[in-house]
């Protein structure tokens, strides 16, 4: 059976794991395996935080949706509960975009919502 020679592939693979750390502290991004361990953590709470993100994006839709309601006199729950009865099909997204920049697109939007009460 002919001997395998692998080197350069371990090479290769310790060279990918010191190039990820390189922004790390001390030991972490100089030696392979506190590097490794490093580069396992880093990339856990990447895939945590790619998920995280979209709550907070939908946490900040929210405050900004309450914050410009109860400027006309109604809470967060009570709008969206009234958008859903009166069948007017906008996210929270689009809600917030048009609170922040349109005002009066969003207090038209209100007025509606409330009319159908």
């Amino acid at each position: 059976m002919a001997r395998v020679k692998r080197g350069s592939v371990a090479r290769k693979r310790r060279r990918q794991v010191l190039k990820n750390t390189k922004g790390a502290r001390s030991a972490n991004s100089k030696l392979f395996r506190s590097a490794q361990q490093h580069n396992m953590k880093a990339l856990r709470y990447a895939y945590v935080d790619r998920r995280n993100k979209k709550r907070e994006a939908r946490r900040q839709w929210i405050i900004r949706c309450n914050s410009a309601t109860r400027l006309y006199g109604i809470g967060y729950s009570q709008f969206i509960h009234q958008l859903a009865k009166s069948q007017v099909r906008l996210n929270r997204k689009v809600l917030a975009q048009l609170a922040l920049s349109n005002p009066e697109d969003f207090k038209n939007i209100l007025q509606v919502v409330i009319e159908n009460e």
